[in-house]
């Protein structure tokens, strides 16, 4: 190959190693949940939605949070605050499922109970179809703090 056409692919291949940087860079940080955490509740934020279509609404590609529940807990709660229309999908141990706001958790996505050991990928959607602040709270607290 001449120098030239070097020269000439030079700025793709920049252009391709800086995008997979970024990727690599957008992986969510890992959250180590032990029983009797502090403090509780925890709250983890970001932003909602993404341009990945699933059935729990539009999600990123890679998690928004990955937590590592240290040893099974008798009780654990999320509660997902946003903006717009938020989902929460699990990936977990147990199988993937999604969850989503209703009047009794006024359109909050909630989830409480039993959690086993191991890791939960949590992807915070949009039914809207647009991206949100959004807030996580995780608790070990039947009742929600005021």
């Amino acid at each position: 190959m001449k120098p030239s056409t070097l020269i000439k692919f030079f700025p793709v291949v920049l252009a391709i190693i800086i995008i997979f940087a970024n990727l690599q860079l957008a992986r969510a940080e890992v959250v180590q949940i032990e029983r009797d955490f502090q403090p509780d509740p925890l709250t983890l934020s970001g932003k909602s939605g993404g341009f990945e279509k699933s059935n729990c609404g539009n999600i990123s590609a890679t998690p928004n949070q990955v937590l590592e529940v240290a040893e099974s807990l008798p009780y654990l709660r999320l509660t997902v605050e946003s903006k717009g229309k938020p989902t929460l999908l699990i990936e977990s141990p147990e199988g993937r499922f999604c969850v989503l706001g209703d009047n009794y958790s006024q359109e909050k996505p909630e989830i409480s109970g039993y959690w086993q050991a191991g890791k939960y990928s949590l992807y915070i959607g949009d039914l809207s179809e647009q991206q949100n602040d959004y807030t996580i709270s995780i608790s070990q607290q039947k009742m929600p703090q005021k």
